[in-house]
């Protein structure tokens, strides 16, 4: 496809195409690290009972202030009674604006989670990098079925590996964060990203270049194209790609292109800092050592190990703002947004989203969860038209791989069921 055919696309519907996305295993493996063990729960005994999910009349418009929404406060509750820290909850409908939280914002203290508070939004950041890719896209400035390698020759790329084939994951590149486990029964680790290694490292910082070249080192999953696998890597190349496209960093693009023009004052691209600006939750790990159990606060981290794939910060307030903006056609135009929201393969994946169906009565939702290396969780859901929403940030006492995530994914099916489905969720259908 020449330029002036990209160009061309802008006005043209795209044609559907879709890749595997391994829905509900991916997720899995988005919070495969949740820790609600014996030890968090003992923590947080005490606070379960003090962190009632209640409205925040003081961070909601007067219209949805006062909000009776019992069978949300208990969805938000039930994950402290699990032995989750804390939880902070945004909801948008057609009843108005509702926000919670639950927990404890920090261990030992009675206070709950802030309402505005910023969190590391973790693979959240794929929606992100995903859309200014395809703004570039509908400036024919990329294409989406052209050679990665074009613009990224320094990397010695496969040719074959296109820009589509990044946003969709079915590039087969090694997933630099977390390692491969290939089909002939070998594990390749990457770079630490869970357990004691990265609690040592967590301070580390990494270039994209960096990243992007450790996992080129390693063996690809498969050929281009032929299957998808959730990789990190891909969104990385795609961060690379767009700093060479636009002359401009990343963050820049990002401020530019969406962050400003959206107002999103509580997100940012955080590059080497490790703090989290503003009030915020703590999340934790906890570790064995000389025989004796230890919890320790790591809410300082630094993100660069997650480039464009999972490194930014946000609020759910801006959450809801991105999502409902991109879902309601603010930010792509009408043939790419549609071809961004058709799922792919077992991972049902498009183009930085997940396509949901939630069965009868709930209809179809677009989402990307996310998470950090350790301690945090985000949600971000929306309806087909993006009135709709649910975003949200959830902390925990995290052990490494052994966290129980059937029960964190069955707490979080609850959560937005109550919110998509019922006789009031008629908008969260796609339209026939």
């Amino acid at each position: 496809m020449n330029r002036s055919a990209a160009a061309k696309l802008r006005s043209k519907t795209y044609e559907n195409k879709i890749v595997p996305d391994g829905g509900n295993r991916v997720r899995m493996r988005v919070f495969r690290r949740v820790g609600a063990t014996a030890l968090a729960a003992a923590l947080l005994a005490g606070a379960a009972t003090t962190g009632v999910a209640s409205a925040d009349s003081t961070a909601v418009p007067t219209a949805a202030a006062g909000q009776d929404r019992p069978e949300l406060q208990a969805a938000v509750q039930a994950f402290i009674d699990a032995g989750f820290a804390g939880m902070q909850v945004r909801v948008n409908d057609q009843q108005g604006e509702w926000v919670g939280s639950a927990g404890v914002r920090k261990l030992g203290q009675a206070a709950k989670p802030p309402t505005n508070g910023r969190f590391p939004v973790g693979s959240v950041t794929k929606t992100f990098t995903a859309t200014l890719v395809l703004q570039l896209v509908a400036e024919g400035k990329i294409e989406l079925d052209e050679s990665v390698a074009d613009h990224l020759p320094e990397l010695g790329l496969d040719r074959r590996i296109t820009v589509r084939m990044l946003l969709q994951h079915t590039s087969g590149l090694f997933n630099y964060a977390g390692g491969e486990a290939y089909d002939n029964g070998t594990y390749v680790p990457g770079l630490p990203a869970t357990g004691q290694e990265w609690l040592d490292n967590r301070f580390r910082s990494y270039r994209p270049e960096e990243l992007v070249r450790f996992a080129l080192s390693k063996p690809p999953r498969f050929e281009p194209g032929t299957d998808q696998n959730y990789s990190n890597t891909n969104y990385t190349l795609a961060l690379l790609m767009i700093e060479k496209v636009t002359g401009r960093s990343y963050a820049e693009e990002m401020q530019r292109r969406i962050l400003r023009p959206l107002g999103l004052r509580g997100t940012m691209v955080p590059g080497d800092r490790t703090q989290i600006p503003g009030p915020h939750a703590h999340g934790y790990y906890r570790y064995q050592d000389a025989g004796q159990w230890k919890v320790v606060d790591i809410t300082r981290q630094n993100l660069s190990l997650l480039a464009g794939a999972g490194d930014m910060i946000s609020t759910t307030q801006d959450l809801h703002t991105f999502i409902s903006a991109l879902n309601g056609g603010k930010l792509l135009p009408a043939p790419l947004l549609a071809e961004m929201r058709k799922p792919l393969g077992k991972l049902g994946y498009g183009f930085g989203l997940f396509v949901q169906d939630l069965g009868p009565n709930c209809g179809t939702v677009y989402q990307h969860n996310g998470s950090p290396p350790h301690g945090f969780g985000a949600l971000m859901y929306s309806s087909p038209d993006g009135k709709r929403t649910l975003t949200a940030s959830v902390t925990w006492v995290d052990e490494a791989t052994r966290g129980p995530a059937k029960d964190f994914s069955t707490l979080v099916d609850r959560l937005v069921k109550e919110v998509f489905c019922g006789a009031q969720a008629e908008e969260a259908k796609p339209a026939q």
